[in-house]
C-alpha cells in the first residue's frame, strides 16, 4: 500500500511520485517530479488539487488509506494544467456529489474546456467554511497560467501555493528540512528559471497579496513542503522576480572545429582573471534548461557560434529561442556575441542581433574570427571582457 503522509493534524499529502520523468515542457527534470495533492479531514472532507492522470491509481490509493474517496465533499482546483488536474474526472466519477471550486473565470472555463465539467468559481477574497477551518482564496493569474490561485487555511497557518515555490524533485521525503538543502534550493531555482521566469511582475503582485498572511507552512503542487526555510524561499522569490543579478559570467557556445571553443575558453579565462566567477557551457553537453538556471542571475552572458550555411548553428539558435521565450529582463545584463567563420561571419552576427533584440546591453561589437583565432584576436576578447565589466560597474 502506498502511504499517505500527515503534514498537519488531519491534513494529508496524497499525491504521486514520478521517479522517472526526465522532461517537462522542454525542461530537463533529472530528479523526477511529484504531483502533490492534499486531503483535509473536517466536517466537509476537502481535496486540494489532484494528480496527473497516469498517477490516478497511486493518488486514489493514498486517499483510500485515509478516507473513502466517495466521501469527498469539496475539491479545490488551484490550477487546471493537467499535471495538477488530470485525475479530476476520476474524482468526479468516484465522488459525484462533491462541489468543485476553481478560479473565476479562467479556471472555470479551462476545466469545462479540458473535461466538460461544470464547476463553481471563486475570486480573491472569497472564503469557504469546511467546518473547523475556513479556506481563503487568492487568485495569482499568470503564475504561470491565467487560472492560477492559491488557497490559505488561517487556522493552520498553511498556504497551498500551487506552482509557486515548487520544485521538480522526486523524493520520499515531504519536507524541506528532510532533504539536502543545496539540492532543494537548486531545484527551486531551476523550476523558477524555466517555468515562472516570464512572469516576474505577476509574481511580485502575488508575493504582495500573500505578504500579510501568517504562514508557518507552504505546501506547493510539486516537490517538498516548506516549513523550516520559508523566509529563505520568500527572499529567493523576491530576488528572482525582480531579476536581480550577481557578479557572475555565463559563456554559452557551440563549435565545429574548436575555433569558437577557443574563443569561449579565452573569454572564460578573462572573467576569471578579473575575479568574476564564470561558467563555460557547451550547448552540446548542457541542457538548455540548465543553461537558463546558470544564466538567470548572471550579469554577464557571452554567446558564441560559428557560421554554418550562412546561419548560426541550430543548437545555438535553439538555445536563444528558448531563452527568448522565457522573456528574461536583460536590461541590466551585459552581453557579448562572438564566433568564428570561414566565408562570412553571418553566424556570430545573428547571435548579436538576437541578444540586441532581447535588450542586452552590448558595449562591444560582435567579435568574429576567420578560421583559427590568432593571439591578436584572443587579446581582443580579453579587452572586450574588461569593457563589459567596466560598463556594468558604471551602470
Amino acid at each position: 500500500m502506498l502511504n499517505a503522509i500527515e503534514i498537519k493534524p488531519d491534513i494529508w499529502w496524497v499525491g504521486g511520485i514520478d521517479w522517472n520523468e526526465r522532461l517537462f515542457h522542454g525542461y530537463s527534470t533529472e530528479r523526477g517530479i511529484t504531483y502533490n495533492a492534499y486531503l483535509i479531514l473536517d466536517e466537509k472532507i476537502t481535496l486540494i488539487d489532484t494528480a496527473k492522470a497516469t498517477f490516478s491509481d497511486e493518488f486514489i490509493q493514498r486517499i483510500s488509506q485515509v478516507v473513502d474517496p466517495s466521501k469527498i465533499d469539496v475539491v479545490i482546483v488551484n490550477h487546471v494544467e493537467m499535471d495538477h488536474s488530470g485525475s479530476l474526472p476520476l474524482i468526479k466519477k468516484i465522488a459525484p456529489n462533491a462541489t468543485i471550486y476553481a478560479g473565476a473565470p479562467a479556471g472555470v472555463n479551462e476545466i469545462k474546456a479540458h473535461f466538460g465539467i461544470e464547476v463553481e468559481g471563486v475570486k480573491t477574497g472569497d472564503t469557504h467554511s469546511i467546518g473547523r477551518r475556513t479556506l481563503s482564496f487568492v487568485q495569482t493569474p499568470m503564475v504561470h497560467w491565467p487560472d492560477n490561485m492559491v488557497t490559505y487555511v488561517a487556522e493552520e497557518k498553511l498556504l497551498f501555493s500551487n506552482d509557486a515555490f515548487g520544485q521538480h524533485f522526486a523524493t520520499t521525503k515531504r519536507f524541506d528540512d528532510e532533504v539536502d538543502r543545496c539540492e532543494l534550493f537548486r531545484q527551486a531555482k531551476k523550476y523558477y528559471a524555466n517555468i515562472v521566469l516570464p512572469y516576474g511582475a505577476q509574481t511580485q503582485r502575488a508575493l504582495k497579496q500573500v505578504a500579510g498572511l501568517d504562514i508557518e507552512m507552504i505546501a506547493p503542487s510539486h516537490g517538498c513542503i516548506w516549513r523550516s526555510f520559508i523566509p529563505e524561499i520568500l527572499a529567493c522569490y523576491e530576488a528572482w522576480s525582480t531579476y536581480q543579478t550577481e557578479e557572475k559570467a555565463v559563456i554559452v557556445f557551440d563549435s565545429m572545429w574548436h575555433s569558437t571553443e577557443k574563443m569561449a575558453r579565452e573569454i572564460t579565462d578573462a572573467f576569471i582573471a578579473e575575479d568574476i566567477p564564470a561558467v563555460l557551457l557547451d550547448v552540446k553537453a548542457s541542457h538548455i534548461s540548465d543553461i537558463i538556471l546558470e544564466m538567470m542571475d548572471a550579469r554577464y552572458v557571452a554567446v558564441g557560434s560559428p557560421t554554418l550555411n550562412s546561419n548560426m548553428l541550430p543548437t545555438v539558435a535553439g538555445f536563444l529561442t528558448y531563452m527568448r521565450g522565457l522573456s528574461p529582463n536583460n536590461s541590466m545584463r551585459i552581453g557579448l556575441a562572438f564566433g568564428s567563420y570561414g566565408w562570412a561571419p553571418l553566424g556570430p552576427k545573428q547571435v548579436y542581433t538576437e541578444l540586441e533584440n532581447m535588450k542586452f546591453q552590448l558595449p562591444v561589437p560582435v567579435i568574429t574570427q576567420q578560421w583559427i583565432p590568432s593571439e591578436e584576436k584572443l587579446t581582443e576578447l580579453q579587452v572586450a571582457v574588461r569593457t563589459m565589466i567596466e560598463e556594468s560597474r558604471q551602470a
